[in-house]
């Protein structure tokens, strides 16, 4: 039952024996010698153990919503689900304000997931124990989970167990599934956020804070059929993994990123009411059939998109070159972003050349006070002002009178069958700080454009995933609430999101390292924090190229103790590059390229953008030609 505390105790028949009348007791006694006996029998007429056994009586699979025998969801004020066996459960309510509905589709990860038909009187989730999920036939690049674990023994650490993805042919692969506790567990890592949790018997919110559900993607052989899923078994009795949900992403994915950004915080924005931004990107392959991703990370409330467009748009500001494409989203012209999930507009025909200039036109109806946005946008982006209504068709940039400096919701514009991707997941530098405005100069934009030069070779999108000011190992955003802190949280967090489930991304590109040494991470962790997201990355078929540190001596807080983490870190790298074990493809030594050579702890004066850190344009190409195009898409 819900809610009961999982110290080991006899199973229920067995109790019975114990508390019956010594007649009853005998019988009991000689039922147990017959039915161990048996069991004796079949294991060694079949050789198999008690636990496998158990799951082959089992039957083959059901869906999940057939196992759901859990109930963790009510209404504020009358609360009876109970999470943690102390009482506590997730608000109706506040799923409801942040778009997550009973059945109702949401998208985490690039993979479509629901929560369960929830109500009075229906299980809404399950304990993960080795049941067998079936899923609806078909090939998928990865399988992923809506889970959030609980304990009983004040343990700030959440549930682990092991699993199976079991193939139609008859194969495995085992899976190890680490699901962070719902209270304490990182607010970066998680997929949703609400602020508060129900109390049993009370009907004010209960005092455990925020909680927190995770999205755990594993990644699946694409080119084999999956049947079914044996859900992890979780040997710790003090810990419970709680399944909410399940969904998968198909193998034959046929689209792919041209422009990407990744949401960097959740900020005070405008507010923004009757009013329409303009947002400005830059393809970098081309396509003919186009969709936008929007996103609404980091928030508690969904929030809800009166029209969109998008078109070419001209140099130097906000008009567009010819006609305004509107945009639907499932077949109508508005749509709701769930808290912490995403959506994909409906496909349109528009022809997007290699390196084009884009604008992306959102209609806000509702007053909009805080949105997740990629702060520190190196282009220039508009806006009406408030009450000027939808001007998502507006051709001439008259109305935007407003100018952004950073991307809300949008993350993504993708266009069908293209060549593939590269994701440049990293920093500031990466981010393009300080280099000129508007001028695509950073150094994947220029890397984009080397790529397209190539004579007889696909040009593949290249996707920034750069934060500035952004660290491997710890969040700088706390993950969850309005915050005047923009640096993002943990590269490591964030990768699932910004990296792995980028569409038609095979490679991967990792440059970061030097903010966590700067604000006092040891380079040892930093040499793990990057070791491990290249081999979450290589899970999931992608190359993975890794590229050192670049010097930073003459900035403030790079101090000599810097230095020498730096040293450490770059030392590493280097040695992989002649590992045949290694995770990373190859090491790019961009700090070899950005050195002066007389002073080899600081950036060489011509590439200085002058704070003694971050390369201006110049260095930003020297970095995009140090690269060998034919590594990235041979």
């Amino acid at each position: 039952m819900s809610g009961e505390t999982r110290w080991p105790v006899l199973p229920g028949p067995w109790r019975q024996v114990w508390e019956d009348r010594p007649l009853k007791v005998l019988a009991g006694a000689l039922a147990l010698v017959l039915v161990l006996g048996l069991l004796v029998t079949l294991t060694r007429d079949s050789a198999v153990l008690p636990e496998e056994e158990a799951e082959a009586a089992i039957p083959r699979s059901h869906p999940l919503e057939d196992h759901l025998d859990q109930f963790g969801i009510s209404r504020d004020g009358s609360p009876t689900g109970d999470i943690d066996g102390g009482g506590h459960g997730l608000s109706a309510e506040a799923l409801a304000a942040a778009g997550w509905r009973p059945g109702v589709p949401v998208t985490v990860h690039g993979t479509e997931m629901r929560l369960p038909e929830y109500g009075p009187g229906q299980p809404d989730h399950l304990l993960s124990d080795g049941q067998r999920v079936s899923v609806v036939p078909g090939a998928y690049s990865s399988l992923t989970l809506l889970a959030t674990a609980t304990r009983n023994d004040g343990d700030p650490t959440g549930a682990q167990g092991q699993g199976r993805i079991v193939y139609a042919d008859g194969g495995e692969d085992t899976f190890d599934l680490s699901v962070p506790d719902w209270t304490e567990g990182p607010a970066g890592d998680a997929a949703l956020n609400l602020p508060y949790a129900n109390v049993e018997g009370q009907a004010e919110p209960s005092q455990v804070g925020a909680v927190r559900l995770y999205a755990r993607s594993v990644p699946v052989d694409p080119h084999r059929e999956v049947d079914h899923v044996v859900l992890p078994r979780v040997h710790d009795q003090a810990a419970r993994m709680h399944v909410f949900g399940m969904g998968g992403r198909p193998a034959d994915h046929p689209w792919t990123g041209t422009w990407g950004r990744s949401a960097s915080s959740y900020v005070e924005v405008g507010p923004w009411e009757d009013q329409t931004v303009r947002l400005s990107a830059r393809t970098t392959t081309g396509g003919t059939n186009v969709r936008i991703r929007l996103e609404n990370t980091f928030a508690h409330e969904s929030v809800r998109i009166g029209a969109a467009s998008i078109a070419l748009r001209e140099d130097g500001g906000p008009s567009v070159e010819g006609a305004t494409v509107p945009l639907e989203f499932g077949g109508e012209s508005e749509v709701n972003i769930p808290a912490g999930g995403q959506v994909y507009s409906d496909p349109v025909e528009i022809t997007l050349p290699p390196h084009s200039d884009i604008a992306v036109s959102l209609y806000l109806p509702d007053e909009v006070k805080a949105a997740p946005v990629h702060f520190a946008a190196a282009d220039t982006s508009y806006a009406t002002v408030a009450g000027d209504g939808d001007r998502t068709q507006e051709t001439s940039g008259e109305p935007f009178t407003e100018h952004l400096y950073q991307w809300p919701f949008l993350t993504g514009v993708e266009v069908l069958e293209g060549p593939g991707a590269i994701v440049t997941l990293g920093d500031s530098i990466t981010d393009g700080a300080r280099t000129t405005r508007d001028a695509h100069a950073r150094w994947p934009d220029e890397l984009s454009r080397r790529l397209e030069a190539q004579p007889g070779l696909p040009a593949p999108g290249v996707i920034n995933a750069g934060v500035a000011g952004n660290h491997v190992v710890r969040d700088g955003y706390p993950g969850e609430g309005v915050s005047t802190n923009s640096t993002g949280v943990a590269l490591a967090h964030r990768a699932p999101r910004d990296a792995f489930s980028q569409a038609g991304a095979d490679t991967l590109v990792v440059w970061a390292g030097i903010n966590d040494l700067r604000w006092g991470t040891g380079p040892a962790e930093v040499v793990e924090g990057l070791s491990a997201v290249a081999a979450q990355a290589r899970e999931y078929g992608m190359r993975v190229f890794v590229a050192t540190l670049g010097p930073c001596g003459g900035e403030l807080r790079c101090t000599e103790e810097v230095e020498q983490g730096r040293q450490y870190v770059n030392s590493w790298l280097r040695e992989q590059a002649g590992d045949p074990d290694s995770v990373f493809e190859d090491v790019w030594d961009f700090d070899e390229v950005l050195r002066d050579p007389d002073d080899p702890g600081r950036l060489f004066p011509e590439y200085d953008s002058g704070d003694h850190i971050h390369p201006g344009d110049a260095g930003m190409e020297a970095l995009a030609e140090s690269v060998e195009p034919a590594q990235l898409i041979g």
